[in-house]
């Protein structure tokens, strides 16, 4: 499927957002590049290395979460992002100059500067950088997250993106050789003075580069969202949403599998990523760093890799993105990185150091490819919450996976420092003095990130959501903000002024105060056992979803269980198996609305019409409807129904009423649609409108009145109504097993008593409906997905 114009972010923003990216990841690049100084040049032993690399890190894994709670609940005519992007640019800037203002002696005494000192001159600065990369990143991340709700532009953005970025590690890497090409005719006169002077100018060119996010990238003002304030107590006592945000964020399974599998690949590859340089000195050049060229080798290795990932993976990936999904672009690219680094341990072969240049396309892709489309992945699964929530969590979502990034970062260093230790490497001693360290630095540089990304491979073999899952998520996510919008506003004056008058004078309908749930499940019972008017027929059971093909014998089954308690069956489809329904009810002595799905798919509809026309004339339809919700869903003009209606109408038997199904308002304003109908079907929804369950007959009286007033002496049937008993609420209508029963209860009473015929809404709970409305769009039914009764008691009547 082709991006949409609607869908297209300005090149201009990708821009913007890609220098964040080469921000982001050239301060991490020249960070690691520069920490060889301090082993290199200033004496830091194995364990000073991997504690500077752990404990700053493990600080920035914990900040993360912090920082998305505050991101995400920021009120502000800026938005909840940019601010935030701007003060960790300028942070981290002032940060990166003053932690490399390192002295192996004191300038104005010529005494050599205890290793103690720079160790905590360092460490404290560390803490300073890592505040503000946290402050940067995790808004940063969340920014790229809301640019586009369109699955493949994400990967477009999150490929410009990474394009960008991978600058960084092509050029970082020369770093290396104005660092060690010092003395009398270098750069520098030695690695301290030149790592000192790099930083000063870094630090404040990306402070710059870093703030073009926050300048170009405009958000909409967050002054009017219903956030909690930002104040210290609030913030302070919001640990515990953002423990709840991490259990529900890690509950969502793609989720975990992302997160995983970024663990094991970035992490194991960070790992051995610092023994580039010591193993191509000491292993290629028996440590002698005048032979490496002034570490042009070992920059060579970083620069290369790099620009095969700019302009060989990125694009590709980007290309099997398109072509055979993210999920298998991504176990594509991962399986080809195993094959680089093997070649790695082959061709990193003394004395022919070009040799391991042909290795790097294929090692490239590991890195290259994980966040192009792990990034891409995330927004697909933030998508999939907002679904189930109603929340739209980029921040928390963004801080959870950067935290397991970063996290496993720290354990990544300090794991480097441990594996110098484990292997025994000594700098200064000539790698043909201490072979079996240089082999152990070897095993662990290909074997470490081999079974890191296996790992990341298995975990990912069965991530399901798709392409086409995406786009359900996402229209789904549409369609229900559109109808929120429609329903709430298409009525000011009426529903409206209903909830502020007539709601408030008492209770409509049986009053349920001093009665026992035991006495409700009765009363629900009775009710049931009654004969009801009509049902709407749930076909699908687990596992199965819209568009799988329906059998006869679930069918028989399912309408076995309801048919004594109904003289109606409600269809919605005349395809797939949907035809079957009609027939079977027939064959049970049931009467049906049989329904033909019409949708923006033409060829679909035609289908349709044709197989309800066999339906009529074989004698299996009652009453014929033409459509459903079609109007709400926007995706046919009033017209073109219109057309489908009359169609219908010339073909069927004579005796047979034809109506169209929709929402109730959608009637109140269409003269045209309603001349065109025989019958007027509506649907009506309380629990949808917001309303309270003890005044949720009078909605319903409500909607059904003013739609009989459009008919204008037609007959209106209620095609829908119901009340979910799980799920998430609508202001103040809250889904339970309680007020579920006690909506049935009155419900029926209001039909029976005032001669309405009632189809209700739904037979059978349907679980496929979680990606179109969330958890409370699965639990409608009066029997759950297992087709056992949910509310009635014993003495529910049975076939």
């Amino acid at each position: 499927m082709s991006t949409t114009a609607k869908h297209t972010v300005p090149f201009g923003q990708k821009v913007a957002f890609g220098l964040g990216m080469l921000a982001n990841q050239m301060f991490p690049a020249v960070l690691g590049i520069f920490m060889v100084v301090l082993v290199q040049n200033l004496g830091f032993p194995g364990w000073m290395w991997g504690v500077i690399y752990f404990f700053p890190r493990i600080f920035d894994s914990f900040t993360d979460p912090i920082m998305g709670f505050i991101s995400d609940n920021t009120k502000s005519k800026w938005g909840r992002r940019r601010q935030y992007v701007m003060a960790g640019a300028i942070i981290m800037g002032v940060a990166f100059v003053a932690m490399w203002q390192l002295y192996k002696t004191d300038p104005a005494t010529g005494e050599l500067v205890s290793l103690n000192y720079n160790f905590t001159y360092f460490m404290i600065w560390s803490f300073v950088f890592y505040l503000g990369l946290t402050i940067f990143s995790v808004p940063y991340v969340a920014m790229g997250y809301e640019m586009s709700d369109d699955f493949h532009e994400r990967t477009n953005i999150m490929a410009t993106a990474q394009w960008i970025g991978q600058w960084a590690w092509v050029i970082a890497p020369w770093f290396w050789v104005i660092m060690y090409d010092n003395g009398p005719d270098g750069w520098f006169p030695d690695a301290e003075t030149a790592t000192r002077t790099l930083a000063l100018w870094v630090g404040i060119i990306l402070m710059f580069v870093a703030m073009m996010p926050a300048i170009f990238i405009k958000s909409e003002s967050t002054l009017e969202k219903d956030y909690s304030p930002m104040t210290l107590k609030n913030i302070g006592g919001s640990f515990n949403e953002i423990i709840l945000g991490f259990k529900e964020a890690l509950k969502i399974k793609p989720f975990r599998k992302l997160c995983i599998s970024t663990f094991f690949i970035f992490n194991a590859f960070n790992t051995v990523a610092t023994f580039t340089f010591f193993i191509i000195v000491y292993h290629l050049f028996n440590g002698d760093a005048d032979a490496a060229n002034a570490g042009f080798w070992p920059t060579l290795f970083g620069s290369l890799g790099a620009i095969s990932t700019t302009f060989i993976v990125i694009p590709i990936v980007a290309w099997l993105s398109r072509k055979i999904g993210k999920k298998q672009a991504f176990i594509l690219s991962q399986g080809i990185s195993i094959i680089g680094y093997v070649m790695l341990w082959f061709l990193l072969v003394p004395g022919k150091p070009y040799l391991f240049i042909f290795a790097l396309p294929f090692f490239s892709f590991g890195i290259g490819s994980l966040f192009t489309l792990m990034m891409s992945m995330t927004s697909d699964v933030i998508d999939l919450d907002e679904l189930n929530t109603g929340k739209r969590r980029e921040g928390i979502f963004g801080a959870i996976y950067w935290w397991m990034v970063k996290f496993g970062f720290a354990i990544a260093g300090g794991l480097s420092g441990v594996i110098l230790s484990i292997v025994g490497f000594q700098e200064g001693i000539p790698g043909t003095d201490q072979p079996e360290a240089i082999t152990g630095l070897r095993i662990f540089f290909s074997g470490l990130p081999i079974a890191g990304t296996l790992i990341a491979m298995w975990v990912m073999r069965d991530y399901d959501v798709t392409e086409e899952k995406a786009l359900e998520v996402r229209a789904a996510i549409d369609r229900k903000k559109m109808a929120k919008g429609s329903s709430s506003a298409y009525m000011p004056g009426k529903l409206l002024a209903l909830k502020e008058g007539l709601l408030l004078n008492g209770v409509v309908g049986l009053d349920f105060a001093g009665k026992s749930t035991g006495e409700i499940r009765a009363l629900f019972t009775e009710k049931l056992n009654s004969h009801l008017h009509g049902l709407c027929f749930s076909p699908y059971v687990e596992g199965q979803a819209a568009g799988d093909i329906l059998s006869k014998e679930q069918i028989r089954r399912r309408m076995e269980i309801i048919m004594p308690h109904t003289e109606w069956i409600r269809s919605f489809s005349c395809t797939e198996g949907n035809e079957l329904i009609p027939r079977i009810a027939h064959e049970k002595g049931l009467k049906t609305m049989v329904g033909a799905w019409i949708s923006a798919d033409k060829a679909r509809n035609e289908a349709e019409i044709n197989a309800l026309v066999r339906l009529a004339k074989e004698g299996l339809v009652d009453i014929a409807a033409v459509g459903n919700e079609v109007l709400l869903r926007n995706e046919l003009s009033e017209q073109e129904i219109i057309g489908y209606i009359e169609r219908v109408k010339a073909q069927l038997p004579e005796g047979i009423p034809v109506g169209y199904v929709d929402a109730y308002y959608q009637f109140l304003e269409r003269p045209e649609l309603v001349n065109a109908c025989d019958i007027l079907p509506i649907n009506c929804y309380p629990f949808w409108e917001g309303a309270d369950s003890s005044h949720a007959l009078l909605f319903l009286q409500q909607m059904y009145t003013l739609a009989a007033e459009a008919g204008r002496g037609k007959k209106v049937i209620v095609a829908e109504t119901g009340w979910p008993s799980a799920g998430q609420s609508v202001e103040a209508a809250q889904p339970s097993a309680e007020n579920a029963m006690k909506y049935f209860i009155n419900a029926q009473d209001w039909a029976k008593a005032n001669g309405i015929e009632m189809f209700y809404f739904s037979s059978f709970d349907e679980s496929w409906k979680v990606v179109h409305e969330g958890e409370v769009g699965t639990r409608w039914g009066l029997w759950d997905k297992h087709e056992q009764p949910k509310f009635a008691s014993q003495n529910v009547k049975t076939n």
